[in-house]
């Protein structure tokens, strides 16, 4: 979306953010310590503000589905985040609470859609339970597309991406994203009992059925060869990224860019490790998300 575009957004929200908003959706940005908050922080003040509110808001929401509470309390929560999001939406947020006022204004400001808001809530929805299982490669994209390709829908109209290109470029990066998190934290998930690898291709490679103690899939030989084939999902999506980028206007895409470039890292030193290396995934060093921030953010 261009700052015309931005500019003729639906209204109903406040027209400027309030300092007392500003500051919450900083804080919990800032706490969070998000690997994107480099990407964030190279944009100009409103649309940096306005990435803040919308991080704060996958922030808040994937905290409800991550707690150690009852699923009855979870699920309330959300669904009180549902009808938050409806009244944000229509320009009524709480006027008491600076997130929803902070929301309601990017709504307003750069007409980010309720249908993603609700897809986020969505994801979060499916995180919520005591266990994870994942049936088959749709349901996992379905997965990817509500915990990160709707993030990215949200985001880009706050980048200034053009709004016909704004999908596909969600679509590509979301998922390269979240299957990279997803071929990372294996070891991580099963802790937690959550199996993101499809239950299908799991089976497929001879795991089936899947244990009830999800850490008991972490040895099986099905294992690495359903990583390889996300992999190969996940190094198609980076490719059609990359393309993407390569005719999109430079500046408005340098944070999502940014983004991308610091998880192809990740995703290339997976794969350097090998595909059965579940246990102690590597990261992306300070010093090389720095200069990828450098490289892609700034630099002409």
């Amino acid at each position: 979306m261009t700052d015309t575009a931005a500019a003729a957004a639906p209204a109903g929200g406040p027209a400027v953010l309030d300092a007392e908003a500003r500051a919450v959706v900083t804080r919990i940005t800032t706490e969070a310590g998000t690997s994107f908050g480099g990407a964030m922080r190279i944009l100009p003040a409103e649309r940096r503000h306005g990435m803040f509110a919308v991080y704060a808001f996958c922030r808040v929401v994937d905290d409800i589905a991550d707690e150690p509470a009852p699923i009855a309390d979870k699920r309330a929560r959300l669904a009180d985040w549902r009808a938050r999001v409806a009244a944000i939406c229509a320009g009524r947020p709480r006027a008491g609470v600076p997130l929803d006022r902070a929301l309601a204004w990017v709504v307003a400001r750069f007409g980010c859609a309720e249908a993603d808001f609700q897809a986020v809530l969505d994801g979060m929805a499916m995180d919520a339970g005591d266990r994870v299982r994942i049936a088959d490669m749709a349901e996992l994209m379905l997965y990817c597309d509500r915990v990160a390709c709707a993030v990215g829908r949200l985001s880009n109209p706050v980048f200034g991406i053009p709004p016909a290109d704004s999908a596909a470029l969600a679509g590509a990066v979301g998922t390269a994203l979240q299957l990279t998190n997803i071929l990372r934290d294996v070891a991580e998930d099963a802790a937690r009992d959550r199996i993101y690898l499809p239950a299908d291709r799991l089976a497929a490679h001879g795991l089936d059925p899947l244990p009830d103690d999800a850490a008991a899939i972490l040895d099986h030989p099905a294992v690495p060869a359903v990583r390889a084939e996300l992999a190969a999902r996940a190094a198609a999506a980076f490719a059609e990224a990359d393309a993407l980028f390569a005719r999109l206007p430079r500046r408005p895409a340098r944070p999502a860019r940014v983004m991308k470039e610091v998880y192809h890292a990740l995703f290339r030193r997976l794969a350097a490790r090998g595909w059965d290396a579940v246990r102690r995934p590597p990261a992306v060093p300070k010093p090389v998300k720095l200069w990828l921030a450098l490289r892609h953010g700034v630099m002409p």
